[in-house]
């Protein structure tokens, strides 16, 4: 499975009147929080989670839930400001950056990458707005199986650019850029690239003094390539099974499942993987508290000025033309519309950890969820799951989800 697969989310049909009916009434419900508290600890339990960590803030009512462990063994329940590795996240932040660039003239969206990375295949047709939308054709490393091998034998790795970029280009495009819709962790990669060499910095120094220096985002940033560390407090991470379950979307087979259930095969502790390979695609340490900040701010226009926050706003279109309008990519930051409603959000998956960060402008709801286990045994992406059922639980009008 790739880092941070897009939702596949499928909304309940409302017949005219009902949609007539959820427009006439409250978007949010009534919010029993220890209900709601006990509904997140049920489905954990059934997911079978070590911890997670839930944080959801609305005018109903707040809710801010440590469950369980951050580590097997131990009694350390999450807490809002744990450190968990926020994987796919990342892209926003990534995206931002690209943005700010071009609000600022040093950067168009029209431009080939080939203008600032060589070696690209088709770099002299491939633009920035190809790159930052997931159109470029370009396959995506994390595919690679030669990836999830090398992190299952050699985690400390310390991952270069060349070799990571390698393992996509010596595979062929998978269509002509623009042509198609495909979520790639190359593109955001190639774009971390683009922002070190217009802004003649490493890439954690820029997030440092673009967004999360301004932000007050005191427990985010981006690691050194060479460092497999995270900040305490910190989670582990956990996984079933060899990397390629999280990398490669490889189902989970029958014995496995069994012998987890039965208590006799335990996750892997995933937490000191090198996470180099992800970079601007992926490799961000963050905290539920400071994620929270972050979507807040970024769909709330605190990162570009007004004409650039409304092309940001209106960035998201359905991955193919006909398709339903439920689910949107646009500038790193999808939009799920269900009913009435509509969630900027992202999410994270990584070797180890699951999240969701999404925020609800028209209702004021920030929601921020994530768990130290990657996948349920069925194959669920565990805080997506969690997620869905939340907003079930809020909204007057919910989306219903089916996570392929």
């Amino acid at each position: 499975m790739m880092i941070g697969r897009i939702l596949a989310i499928v909304v309940g049909v409302v017949c005219a009147t009902g949609s007539a009916m959820a427009a006439s009434m409250p978007a949010l419900k009534s919010i029993d929080l220890a209900a709601l508290q006990a509904t997140v600890e049920g489905l954990a339990k059934e997911l079978m989670l070590p911890g997670a960590m839930v944080l959801l803030k609305t005018p109903r009512g707040n809710l801010v839930f440590g469950y369980g462990t951050t580590e097997l063994g131990a009694t350390n329940p999450p807490r809002a400001d744990t450190h968990f590795r926020a994987a796919s996240n990342t892209k926003t932040m990534t995206a931002a950056v690209i943005v700010q660039l071009v609000q600022e003239g040093k950067l168009s969206f029209a431009d080939l990458i080939s203008k600032y990375v060589q070696r690209v295949p088709n770099g002299d047709e491939i633009t920035i707005r190809q790159l930052i939308t997931m159109r470029s054709g370009l396959p995506n490393f994390t595919n690679a199986p030669e990836l999830a091998e090398s992190l299952d034998k050699y985690p400390y790795r310390v991952w270069t650019a060349d070799e990571v970029l390698g393992m996509a280009f010596k595979r062929p495009p998978d269509f002509a850029p623009g042509a198609e819709f495909e979520y790639n962790n190359t593109n955001y990669y190639l774009l971390g690239l683009v922002a070190e060499k217009i802004d003649g910095k490493p890439l954690s120094t820029i997030f440092r003094d673009r967004l999360f220096g301004p932000l007050g985002m005191k427990n985010t940033a981006l690691p050194p390539s060479t460092s497999n560390a995270i900040p305490e407090p910190y989670s582990n991470g956990y996984l079933y099974g060899s990397t390629s379950y999280a990398l490669a979307d490889a189902p989970y087979p029958d014995d496995l499942q069994a012998a987890a259930r039965a208590g006799t095969l335990k996750p892997n502790d995933d937490t000191w993987q090198n996470p180099s390979a992800y970079f601007a695609a992926g490799g961000v340490i963050s905290t539920a508290d400071d994620l929270a900040t972050w979507m807040r701010a970024l769909v709330g226009g605190k990162l570009f000025n007004a004409d650039f926050q409304r092309q940001w706003l209106a960035s998201p279109e359905a991955p193919e033309p006909g398709e339903p309008a439920m689910q949107k990519y646009g500038y790193g930051i999808l939009t799920l519309t269900f009913g009435p409603n509509e969630i900027y959000y992202h999410e994270g998956e990584m070797p180890g950890y699951q999240s969701f960060m999404g925020y609800d402008p028209a209702n004021d709801v920030t929601l921020v969820i994530w768990t130290n286990l990657t996948l349920a045994l069925d194959g669920q992406a565990t805080a997506n799951t969690l997620m869905v059922k939340i907003l079930d639980e809020i909204y007057t009008v919910s989306p219903l989800q089916e996570v392929k």
